[in-house]
């Protein structure tokens, strides 16, 4: 059984850090592009980091460059999300999410990145207080 899931979610204060995992089992993430998306109140699921497969370059939204890094584990199965320098709108559910393709997909940080991504796990709330 094809299952994602994540970890590692909290509460934290503003300036604090936070790593998240996402573990794969039933299937090897080695070959394709992982991304991590959030998904706060009443606003859509937005994309934050991709990591691609081989290569491992790497894509941020914007507003995480500097503090987020994504990295990848591929003998464990796993990728992180390490996130530094909190800020109360990082509070969200964050997932994680496994593309068809091998590079991250062009459309992640944009509204249409979702439909990019196939398999996703169930989310783990982040919460950071001013």
């Amino acid at each position: 059984q094809l299952q994602l899931v994540e970890s590692g979610g909290g509460y934290m204060q503003a300036g604090g850090s936070l790593r998240l995992s996402c573990a794969a089992s039933g299937f090897t993430l080695e070959h394709n592009a992982i991304g991590w998306f959030r998904q706060a109140p009443e606003r859509e699921r937005e994309g934050v980091a991709c990591i691609s497969s081989s290569s491992g370059s790497t894509n941020y939204r914007d507003s995480v460059k500097g503090r987020f890094t994504i990295s990848r584990d591929d003998a464990k199965n796993t990728v992180y999300l390490q996130m530094n320098s909190l800020k109360p709108e990082d509070t969200a559910v964050y997932y994680c999410a496994v593309s068809r393709d091998p590079r991250c997909p062009v459309a992640t940080m944009t509204s249409l990145g979702v439909y990019e991504y196939h398999y996703w796990g169930q989310g783990t709330q982040v919460t950071v207080s001013p």
